[in-house]
């Protein structure tokens, strides 16, 4: 920059890729106030001015709001907290996106064929499915899932495979009128149960999400995605007593 240079607001939009209105809302809400006026009394932007607009820009591009940002160049606000609070986001928006991906990942998998009002109710079940999620889960157990996923991916997928097998074979159980405390249908219980101990792992409130999602949930788990029916849950119930 050279020494003592100011500039225009329409410059300096120009030099940083900023809208005048931007600039302008800047000044408003005293984020970044230009300290020299023309003798019209038009804005003008020393360099200590342009500067302050090179770091907010700074901050947004990490993410921070405005209100922070001015906080955290005034010295208001403590670095730490703020980043520490803004990193927390960070990783709840990296975890919404991977449900996201996920959620598009399968939703391709089946859209080959299917026509687009077929694609838009996919879409729907992925939204709805989302929404379900987030309302059961904490952003902390959703990102320990997506760890979990990342690292075992293999036998995740392996154990989601297994329980549409097994809910048939369960309900074959029930037309076949099988006492739930026999021996078998204890063995279909200790094999259902695993496959619960496989996605809960022995997490007693990641365990109490998963029960509160289904039954919260239970005919629209059953209906779009083959969950088990109340009879079926109530026949592994009684096996598992």
């Amino acid at each position: 920059m050279e020494p003592g240079r100011t500039w225009k607001v329409g410059e300096l939009a120009r030099a940083t890729g900023l809208t005048v209105r931007t600039l302008h809302h800047w000044g408003d809400v005293g984020l970044v106030v230009p300290t020299a006026r023309t003798s019209a009394g038009h804005r003008l932007y020393t360099e200590s001015d342009v500067e302050r607009v090179y770091q907010v820009l700074a901050l947004r591009r990490l993410g921070v709001d405005l209100a922070t940002a001015g906080a955290l160049l005034d010295g208001s606000a403590e670095v730490s907290e703020v980043l520490t609070r803004h990193l927390a986001a960070v990783d709840e928006q990296i975890t919404a996106l991977g449900r996201l991906r996920d959620g598009l990942e399968a939703t391709l998998a089946t859209a080959s064929g299917r026509s687009s009002d077929d694609f838009l109710d996919l879409i729907r079940k992925v939204i709805i499915v989302d929404e379900i999620v987030q309302k059961h889960f904490s952003p902390e157990q959703l990102t320990a899932l997506a760890e979990r996923k990342e690292t075992d991916g293999e036998r995740i997928a392996a154990v989601e495979a297994a329980w549409p097998d097994l809910i048939g074979r369960v309900q074959r159980a029930i037309d076949a009128g099988m006492d739930p405390t026999s021996e078998d249908g204890r063995a279909l219980a200790r094999e259902w149960q695993g496959l619960l101990h496989e996605f809960h792992q022995g997490d007693a409130q990641l365990r109490e999400s998963l029960y509160a999602m289904q039954q919260d949930n239970a005919e629209a788990i059953r209906r779009d995605h083959g969950g088990p029916s109340p009879e079926q849950i109530e026949f592994i119930t009684r096996a598992s007593a």
